[in-house]
């Protein structure tokens, strides 16, 4: 990436100087303590897989838990988070979060070509630190949901350079400690890369039926998890979800009408992904956009769907704002993070049950800008160059002609070959 510009891109690429450093240092241990400070166990979210881990290590099942969402392999992951202390899981679970959103970023980076060192490495991430309320949300909770956003970029890249049976192995492996990231399977569908997804499947189907030998009930994530969050009976987890599904029963839409127009909007989505890989042009925007849109579409019929979800997919996206052609670059995709701007009060959402309505908003506009997005970036690259027309005459198009070496060569302009090399 050049920079030599004389834009504002051209400025982001240059080398970022110490004080930008020492801000984003600033800025996220600022989160660590302050989670460290709230918190005696790392998270409200990371304390149900822990304590799910110290319910199987004492001979229950795990999933006694109805909030317990994640496959059996994920017990045995937490196993050794049971013998740490609160007092340093409340250290160490921020650390690990927040490290995870930093390896993603750097991934994303790289992935676009972004230099490491750059003023946008590092104001992107103080941007998202600061500004994004769900990247608080994420490190104060200590969701699992770093894993994958961590995974995602990852996998991305390296399906960016080729090495799509890598990619698998690192998808499956996050799916296998939350399930989060099973829906970027259908780029390797799209791809026809069944090695790869082979990979992805097989390695959390593998981990999963080893540690479900291990459990009381084997099948507990099926019989229990699963219809669990094919119903969404919950009424607790129903407040906080995100995805239509949820939220538009709650303004008095039947839940039927509901579900036709989430899983209508989320088979768009698809489709649209499906285009877009199928422009076949190349570059990193190309995987990025595909998986990300994958990753929206599942997010508007998935159960249950919050907002920390949106770290999956937006850092992706914003790492290729330098890149033109870029979503990014699109004014719909900043007002679509509106409803998320940190330490904004919305009237008659400031109760925290009700932000669900803030998060829907973002997931769905946000969604269907990059579905709009994804299918004119794939009609304008599969339309066919314009053909040279005709002179009113009758005469032929001045295309200069090949050589038997597949070169063209000048044309004098009286139509003779000039035979001159360099004219």
């Amino acid at each position: 990436m050049s920079e030599h510009k004389n834009d504002i891109s051209g400025w982001l690429v240059r080398r970022a100087s110490w004080h930008l450093w020492v801000a984003l240092g600033a800025v996220l241990g600022a989160h660590v303590a302050r989670t460290a400070r709230l918190t005696s166990n790392g998270g409200m979210d990371n304390a149900i897989v822990v304590k799910a881990a110290r319910v199987w290590l004492a001979g229950g099942s795990p999933y006694d838990d109805p909030h317990f969402l994640y496959l059996p392999s994920a017990v045995v992951a937490a196993a050794p988070w049971t013998v740490v202390p609160r007092s340093a899981l409340s250290v160490l679970v921020p650390l690990l979060v927040t490290g995870c959103l930093v390896g993603g970023w750097v991934c994303a980076l790289r992935l676009h070509g972004v230099p490491l060192r750059s003023r946008f490495a590092a104001l992107g991430l103080i941007g998202l630190a600061v500004g994004f309320a769900p990247f608080a949300h994420l490190v104060l909770l200590g969701n699992w949901t770093a894993t994958a956003a961590l995974a995602l970029p990852l996998a991305v890249l390296l399906v960016g350079r080729g090495r799509w049976v890598a990619a698998g192995l690192v998808l499956g492996a996050a799916v296998a400690l939350k399930p989060l990231l099973a829906p970027v399977g259908l780029l390797f569908v799209f791809a026809r890369r069944w090695r790869g997804l082979t990979w992805m499947a097989g390695v959390p189907a593998a981990a999963s039926a080893g540690a479900a030998l291990l459990l009381p009930d084997p099948a507990g994530f099926f019989t229990r998890t699963l219809p669990f969050l094919l119903r969404g009976d919950d009424g607790f987890v129903r407040l906080y979800e995100a995805s239509p599904l949820a939220v538009l029963p709650r303004l008095g839409v039947p839940g039927a009408g509901a579900a036709l127009l989430a899983f209508a909007m989320a088979a768009v989505g698809v489709g649209c992904a499906y285009r877009r890989w199928r422009a076949g042009d190349a570059g990193p925007l190309r995987p990025a956009e595909t998986a990300a849109l994958l990753m929206l579409s599942a997010f508007l019929v998935s159960r249950p769907s919050y907002d920390h979800y949106l770290l999956v997919v937006v850092p992706l996206l914003v790492a290729g704002a330098p890149k033109r052609g870029a979503v990014i670059r699109n004014p719909w995709f900043w007002l679509a993070l509106v409803p998320q701007l940190r330490g904004m009060t919305w009237p008659y959402l400031e109760a925290g049950e009700r932000r669900a309505f803030r998060d829907a908003v973002t997931l769905c506009v946000l969604a269907m800008t990059l579905a709009a997005h994804c299918r004119r970036t794939a009609g304008r690259l599969a339309s066919p160059p314009s053909l040279p027309v005709p002179s009113s005459r009758g005469a032929a198009p001045s295309v200069p002609p090949v050589n038997p070496a597949g070169e063209h060569r000048p044309v004098h302009p009286a139509g003779r070959d000039s035979g001159v090399p360099g004219e």
